[in-house]
């Protein structure tokens, strides 16, 4: 029965592991069932350090090899430092400014006046209760585990199928950190492309959110079932505090801008760490003779270099007219906030459009950084088995959103 349900996604990435390949690598021959035996601790700990130091020093010493050593490390830590400076802190700003008028909109009533107001869209288009409308609005205005948060208060699952609850980490994390993207994207000057962005996301996410109820009752179909028959009411699910309306107003300002910082604190690491190693794999030489020189934003061009040798597929599909705007998905699979760090690097080359940050933005809001969220999400609730699904089926919902809001800016240029 184990053996019908197997995931396809799980089984190509345990294949794709190698430390998995050597934990499972040696067979006992006097076993009868002849399962895997594993390696013992040590030895397996050994391994995955020789692999690691192989893999590390290669990559390393590719990029040393083309741009020498002392402009590697240069170029490592100038880039890094520009992008704290340059853009970590821009997008920290956004985070404190919208983190306090999402709590104010949280506060006075706009967000449950939302809820209202999108309830009718949610069961024909997700397959979900009207009351789901509380959480893409809550995620929108703050960040994916917003949604867990909720689904956790009886109050609000109790409307809920059990297969429809999981689904949820699906639709919420399409709308993650969707306020601070399109504040971002609007403040550099495209703020239509990230209003089609945002009509993107919306198709992605529904194409994942129904993807991930679909494979969720194919393979467990007792899921099909009330989350629980307990008593609770939605009037129970409350966002106001104590005190006078100006107290409130204080409060709601002063606590927001204070989880802004939190959110903005919490991408330092992705946007230096990963938005720095795709750089330096984006962008070429900063010398106009094609010469290193150690400055920021230089690197060795792989990712554009295999993009451009397949750009007439990312120009069709997104509209893509350089291959380095490929780096941004791929970056937004781990964090949206690392990937919208490129953007500025992309403006002052010249490369982007109004088509590109549309894509962007519905990419970049529906992935958000789901590989590293969707396992602790779905762990927190409970159906750990289901994360090769839920990740199955996000990855066809952001390849859709970018898809859609690609066609979608074409055909408003066509009309207007």
């Amino acid at each position: 029965m184990e053996e019908k349900h197997k995931n396809p996604l799980n089984t190509l990435l345990s294949v794709l592991d190698p430390f998995q390949v050597f934990r499972h690598h040696e067979t006992d021959p006097n076993k009868q069932n002849g399962k895997p035996r594993r390696l013992k601790f040590t030895t397996s700990r050994s391994l995955e350090a020789l692999i690691f130091l192989v893999v590390f020093f290669a990559f390393f010493g590719f990029l040393a090899y083309r741009m020498t050593l002392p402009n590697m490390l240069n170029t490592f830590m100038q880039t890094a430092y520009h992008l704290l400076l340059e853009t970590v802190f821009y997008i920290m700003a956004i985070c404190v400014l919208m983190g306090a008028i999402s709590k104010l909109l949280t506060e006075f009533g706009v967000v449950r006046l939302m809820e209202n107001i999108l309830r009718p869209l949610m069961k024909p288009l997700y397959n979900l209760p009207g009351v789901a409308a509380l959480g893409a609005v809550m995620t929108f205005l703050s960040d994916n585990p917003a949604i867990i948060s909720l689904a956790k208060d009886n109050n609000f699952a109790r409307y809920f199928k059990k297969y429809q609850l999981v689904s949820l980490t699906n639709f919420g994390t399409a709308f993650g950190m969707g306020l601070v993207v399109i504040a971002f994207m609007t403040g550099l000057g495209f703020g239509k492309g990230a209003l089609v962005g945002l009509l993107g996301a919306v198709i992605g996410s529904v194409v994942s959110t129904r993807l991930m109820q679909r494979f969720t009752l194919k393979s467990y179909p007792e899921l099909d079932c009330p989350v629980t028959e307990e008593e609770g009411t939605e009037q129970n699910i409350s966002f106001k505090s104590e005190g006078n309306a100006f107290q409130r107003f204080l409060n709601a300002m002063l606590d927001g801008g204070k989880s802004g910082v939190g959110i903005g604190v919490a991408i330092i690491p992705g946007v230096l760490c990963i938005s720095t190693i795709v750089m330096m794999l984006t962008f070429g030489p900063a010398g106009a003779d094609g010469t290193y020189q150690g400055v920021a934003y230089e690197g060795v061009p792989v990712i554009t270099w295999l993009a451009d040798k397949i750009n007439v597929v990312f120009y069709w599909l997104f509209g893509f007219e350089s291959g380095a705007l490929v780096s941004f998905p791929i970056t937004a699979l781990g964090a949206v906030g690392a990937a919208i760090g490129l953007v500025p690097k992309f403006i002052a080359d010249g490369i982007i459009t109004n088509n590109a940050i549309a894509v962007f933005t519905a990419m970049g809001m529906c992935w958000s950084g789901y590989l590293s969220t969707h396992t602790a999400m779905l762990d927190s609730l409970g159906y750990r088995k289901l994360i090769g699904k839920a990740i199955g089926a996000h990855t066809v919902g952001g390849l859709c959103a970018g898809i859609a809001a690609h066609w979608l800016w074409v055909l408003l240029a066509l009309i207007f």
